[in-house]
């Protein structure tokens, strides 16, 4: 007879990438605090192709407790696969992902359970006292968070904290890829989760050496543009891409019959005294042509993407009817 696997409470997931003087010591706390809860979970350990021991210390703690879940990736992917691969592997009904470096302090952990108690989907840390060198890590840090909490219009101090609790269905519902772990809320928030932030403790690394330095602040400010992108015109690139394009193609066009007054009304040679400015004209009219046409493309993909499999644009929390037995959840 078929047993279906019981669905668990609590799932913390957690990526490791030559982190082996953290795994046992977080391994303990994580077993300690959750074992309190009296609740059932799973701690799913995701190694990120880690070449230093970490690996098989995550494979002997697997060996004597069958709560845990090791995945072994077979190259470093970064931190959002590696969340990804937990995420898709978990089985409890609330996922809470941390760093495997100790920074996090997963006497936290009941912090989090409060709040999802609650009924908010997404609970976020904030890393209000970090410990992190200031100029370094800790102003572009405050930027980039004030950047994005103005740019997704969710009000959170801390973005960047990979110490969240998320509600299983909602998790599920958010494409992830890059580098995007970071603006989860961000992006949720498309779909209409309910978001609330608490204060977490970050202590310093008690072992290893950080994979973040200040190189991450370019990559980071591609990835607002990216989410600016995707939360307002995802499901409309032409919005987007059309604005600039009748904007460069009216300015050219204003200038070319600007141009094409002076030819006729004064008799000026055009090429001569303004070439330069006809040029610009051009470039113009032709970017701006561009731009239409890489909008209507990206409309045409979006069409796409809807059509064959009859896809919604809406994501449905709940249906009534008239006959309350046929109530029915996303939960369902």
């Amino acid at each position: 007879m078929y047993n279906p696997i019981p669905m668990l409470k609590y799932s913390i997931v957690v990526p490791f990438h030559n982190e082996e003087e953290s795994v046992t010591l977080l391994y303990d706390r994580l077993k300690a605090v959750m074992e309190h809860t009296g609740e059932g979970f799973e701690l799913v350990f995701v190694d990120d192709g880690s070449n230093d021991g970490t690996f098989r210390q995550l494979e002997e703690i697997a060996k004597v407790d069958s709560r845990v879940t090791v995945l072994k990736l077979r190259r470093n992917f970064g931190q959002t696969p590696a969340l990804v691969a937990g995420f898709d592997h978990a089985r409890g009904e609330y996922i809470i992902a941390m760093d495997g470096d100790l920074q996090d302090d997963p006497a936290d952990i009941p912090l989090f359970l409060e709040k999802i108690a609650e009924g908010y989907d997404i609970v976020s840390g904030w890393r209000r006292n970090r410990a992190a060198n200031f100029l370094l890590r800790r102003v572009p840090s405050r930027v980039a968070n004030w950047l994005m909490a103005r740019l997704s219009g969710v009000d959170l101090h801390d973005f960047g904290a990979t110490f969240k609790a998320y509600r299983r269905e909602l998790i599920r519902e958010v494409p992830l890829y890059g580098e995007l772990h970071r603006f989860i809320p961000a992006l949720a928030s498309g779909v209409g989760a309910s978001i609330c932030e608490i204060e977490i403790r970050n202590r310093n690394r008690e072992g290893g050496r950080s994979h973040y330095g200040i190189t991450r602040v370019v990559p980071v400010f591609f990835d607002l543009i990216t989410i600016r992108f995707l939360l307002g015109y995802l499901g409309r690139p032409l919005h987007f891409f059309g604005s600039f394009g009748m904007t460069a193609l009216f300015a050219g066009a204003g200038i070319a019959v600007w141009l094409m007054g002076l030819k006729l009304r004064y008799h000026t040679h055009v090429m001569t005294e303004h070439g330069p400015l006809m040029m610009f004209a051009a470039v113009l009219i032709l970017a701006g042509v561009q731009l239409l046409a890489l909008g209507l493309l990206g409309e045409m993909q979006v069409r796409h993407f809807h059509e064959p499999a009859h896809r919604a644009p809406y994501v449905v929390e709940r249906i009534l009817r008239a006959d309350k037995s046929q109530e029915s959840t996303l939960a369902d």
